[in-house]
């Protein structure tokens, strides 16, 4: 792998260079899909160089990540990572730390390791009485036992308000204290990212027929905002509703045919908000004639799927959206081989 870095990703990795000299922990947020595998693989390169670690040990969300991770830290580490410790490294889901046997953990006490969190944000607590499991086991087991750890995510927050596992906070304002930040702004910039653009659809002519036993109703409605806030119909029925899915899509297929025209092989992503959703998503595209393939949480070996994907001419990938399938597929996607 050329040793070419983005812009940010030098910058960072300088600053953690200078930052492990006399600290343990490196906390970095930069935006989904800006390369943070690569400078994770990038300092875990340099502390073997400086000969400051023996093992590289990453634990993410997701056996596809993990599968990621493995290929990246292959190929810039020029040196055997995989799913034992057979070699420099291995890459673990955060799942497995519940079952790993007493000997594994015994090597951050008589190894020097570099410990790499991807997505650190699943993983709650600075105690063990107010942590999730992850964060349990990252403070008994690893937090004053790694020699170096490096904290990566995309999105630094919890909706439980529950502080991150070894993340430091502001006092007393409680703001997370990130050692490097590269926000959206500044990747959309640098052309890392692309500008998010929104587009927002609407009905001024909505018709809601109420059945009762002996009579029918209907109600008229100027928008969907209207709808939501006067009538039964939650924001989940109009997700489901295939009329209005249809509308989408279609609006979907005008723009990627349009991009199609520049870029042959230009790709659609579809997010839907569950397994049964994705599918339903699925036939509809089916019916319109539109070649797509569904990867969630549930599909075997979905990287592979990914990858497919990114290097095929197939027109759309529909993903679910949760913590887990939504960002691999994000992750995995973002490669100049294929426009999204």
């Amino acid at each position: 792998m050329s040793r070419r870095l983005r812009r940010w990703q030098a910058e960072c990795l300088e600053l953690a260079k200078i930052h492990y000299l006399n600290h343990v922990d490196f906390f970095v947020q930069a935006t989904p899909a800006s390369g943070k595998t690569r400078l994770a693989a990038e300092i875990a390169h340099w502390l073997l160089e400086e000969e400051r670690i023996d093992f590289v040990i990453c634990f993410a969300p997701t056996r596809e990540v993990v599968a990621g991770i493995q290929r990246t830290f292959t190929a810039v580490l020029y040196q055997r990572f995989g799913d034992t410790l057979a070699s420099v490294g291995a890459a673990y889901t955060y799942q497995s730390m519940e079952h790993h046997p007493e000997d594994f953990w015994t090597l951050f006490t008589k190894y020097r390791t570099l410990t790499i969190f991807d997505e650190m944000h699943h993983c709650a607590g600075h105690d063990p009485l107010l942590s999730n499991t992850w964060g349990q086991k990252i403070i008994q087991r690893i937090q004053n036992a790694a020699t170096y750890t490096l904290a990566l995510s995309g999105t630094p927050w919890r909706s439980d308000d529950l502080p991150i596992a070894l993340a430091r906070y502001s006092n007393p304002e409680g703001k997370l204290i990130c050692d490097y930040r590269y926000d959206l702004q500044t990747a959309v910039y640098d052309g890392v990212c692309r500008l998010p653009r929104i587009t927002l659809i609407d009905n001024p002519l909505i018709r809601l027929t109420e059945e009762t036993e002996n009579t029918a109703s209907v109600r008229a409605f100027s928008s969907f905002q209207q709808l939501l806030g006067e009538s039964p119909i939650s924001y989940e029925d109009l997700l489901r509703h295939d009329d209005v899915l249809n509308a989408v899509l279609d609006l979907g297929i005008d723009r990627l045919n349009q991009e199609r025209s520049s870029v042959p092989n230009a790709g659609g992503l579809v997010v839907a908000t569950d397994i049964e959703h994705a599918h339903q998503i699925a036939a509809l595209l089916h019916f319109k004639g539109e070649s797509h393939v569904v990867v969630n949480s549930q599909t075997p070996k979905a990287h592979q799927l990914i990858d497919q994907y990114r290097h095929n001419s197939m027109r759309w990938i529909i993903a679910v959206s949760s913590k887990r399938s939504f960002q691999d597929v994000v992750d995995l996607l973002h490669v100049p081989e294929r426009s999204q």
